[in-house]
């Protein structure tokens, strides 16, 4: 039986591929490509759990490969440059196709497909760029776009006769309603709305990024990780404050911590959990208090004169208590991490 590698998000247009290929006979392996920014295509974590039911639905297999830290190196200094903020689009689609050929190459597939669409994204999806990826990733010929197909050269399954050139499609374009009708007619009802990519796309995330790596060249997993939640402050050229905007953000940060961080709130009221984050051994007492100051400034005793601030090492070892007024808005606005013109959307976490 023929066998396909589809690059699968879980979005619209990867299912519609995926499909595509199944109806046509062939033997469907999904693999979902991860990274520490997210998926492809408005990449949203809880719908990972809901990847599963399409793909027991319509006959195919999903597994999921994470790119880790070739991806973050790639985003660093990405060969063909980034997009209007963080986004490699070129560079993360050529590192995807090497991977899925490599896989390939494993499980015995005789292509490769994808959902892209000419003219969806400005950077990678575009007629010209197609042939650029695909050279550069070492898969010419073998990248079968169903959706767009009758728009580009024929690929080698199509040459071969093992797919079907008359059942493909032609779109083009930002516009879904094609897409969608096709959903329909397949019987494909549940799926995500079309958003606007990966979190290197989000400004307000982009602007962070670029932050920590012009003071850390080499962050931690956990310092990339933390840049999706709560507010960020530049304490020093060394130190971070990150203090969480609500019980979301809270639980979250309190999954990030290990046990040499320290960690602050303020007890017996409302209260942000801040993770102080340094690339030296220890944080002074000087910014230990800053911080604190900071904490009691978005606590639910922020208009008393004095606060209590508990200081943890981890999550609730006890280090200390500092006594301190709530900071100002303005030492606040000071040393937020903050592109003032850019409108992002990092989703709360």
């Amino acid at each position: 039986m023929v066998k396909a590698i589809v690059l699968y998000s879980g979005g619209l247009d990867s299912t519609l591929a995926a499909i595509v290929m199944v109806e046509l006979g062939v033997e469907v392996i999904a693999v979902r490509f991860l990274t520490h920014f997210g998926c492809d295509t408005g990449e949203n974590t809880a719908y990972l759990n809901d990847d599963i039911p399409h793909a027991e639905q319509f006959g195919f297999k999903v597994r999921f490969c994470h790119l880790g830290q070739p991806f973050v190196d790639l985003v660093k200094n990405p060969q063909y440059g980034h997009g209007k903020n963080m986004n490699p689009c070129i560079d993360c689609r050529i590192l995807m196709l090497k991977e899925a050929k490599r896989l390939m190459g494993l499980v015995g597939a005789d292509f490769l497909v994808t959902g892209e669409v000419i003219g969806q994204r400005p950077m990678s999806q575009r007629r010209d760029t197609f042939p650029v990826i695909d050279r550069q990733a070492g898969v010419d010929g073998l990248v079968l776009r169903p959706l767009c197909a009758k728009h580009l050269k024929p690929t080698i399954p199509e040459i071969a006769g093992i797919v079907d050139r008359r059942q493909l499609y032609r779109f083009n374009g930002r516009n879904r309603k094609p897409q969608m009708g096709l959903a329909a007619s397949l019987g494909l009802t549940d799926y995500p709305v079309p958003a606007g990519g990966c979190l290197l796309t989000d400004a307000i995330y982009s602007y962070r990024l670029r932050e920590l790596l012009a003071h850390d060249p080499n962050p931690s997993m956990r310092d990339i990780n933390v840049l999706r939640a709560g507010r960020h402050f530049r304490l020093s050229e060394t130190c971070k404050a990150i203090i969480g905007r609500n019980e979301a953000d809270n639980d979250f940060l309190e999954t990030q911590v290990t046990s040499g961080d320290i960690t602050m709130q303020v007890m017996s009221t409302g209260s942000p959990l801040t993770l102080l984050t340094t690339t030296e051994d220890k944080i002074d007492d000087a910014l230990l208090r800053l911080a604190a100051s900071m904490t009691a400034r978005y606590s639910g005793k922020k208009h008393r004169d004095m606060v209590d601030v508990s200081v943890f090492r981890g999550i609730d070892e006890p280090m200390a208590i500092k006594i301190v007024p709530p900071a100002s808005e303005e030492k606040i606005n000071a040393l937020r991490i903050e592109d003032k013109g850019a409108k992002g959307n990092i989703k709360p976490v």
